[in-house]
């Protein structure tokens, strides 16, 4: 019997025992957890999960949770989907880089990654402005799930390229190995005096 899936994003007031609740009602449904993503910002939790059933199951999963969400005071939106599959988490990475803020830094670097088919699933980014300088300085920090196939020492070598040109510093960890496969462009030199190690 085929199976259907069903993308559910939910947002509200982070309280003790929703999730328990939510998934008591997608087993209710017959469906199946296949994964999810949850973040607590402040007082307030998001939460996206894609679950899984019959076209039926799914069905009742799309009559039953709303009302749930509402009692429960929460924004939700479901679209259903197909075809995904667990994140492979074989390959992670912490990627960082430093530098001036400008137009384009971002974009230049998560399409680095999308053009290897890599999976950004954490990103944090924070404006300054150098206590030197006076300039707007932005870091950003990224965790990368990377495909099976990708060369790791390639990566990190086209990484850092891309970071020298766009003249800023970064580094890449490997979570596994941690950091004595740590590659490191004048990271700790140059963010010692440019950043000021904010906090985040």
């Amino acid at each position: 019997m085929s199976k259907h899936q069903l993308i559910v994003t939910i947002l509200g007031t982070d309280n003790t025992g929703i999730l328990s609740e939510i998934a008591t009602t997608v087993s209710e449904a017959q469906c199946n957890i296949l994964d999810s993503r949850q973040a607590i910002y402040g007082k307030e939790f998001s939460l996206t999960m894609i679950i899984e059933g019959t076209q039926s199951a799914i069905t009742k999963a799309e009559c039953i949770l709303p009302p749930l969400f509402q009692r429960l005071d929460l924004l939700s939106m479901m679209k259903r989907t197909s075809h995904h599959e667990k994140q492979n988490l074989a390959h992670l990475f912490n990627v960082e880089f430093s530098g001036e803020d400008a137009a384009g830094l971002i974009k230049s670097v998560t399409g680095f990654f999308a053009q290897r088919h890599a999976m950004i699933s954490a990103f944090r980014q924070r404006t300054f402005k150098d206590k030197i300088t006076g300039k707007d300085n932005m870091r950003c920090k990224f965790v990368v799930s990377l495909p099976t196939d990708e060369n790791v020492d390639t990566l990190e070598t086209d990484l850092m390229t891309l970071f020298a040109s766009l003249n800023v510093t970064g580094k890449v960890v490997d979570k596994q190995k941690k950091d004595h496969n740590e590659n490191v462009t004048s990271w700790w030199q140059r963010a010692a005096i440019l950043i000021a190690e904010p906090r985040w």
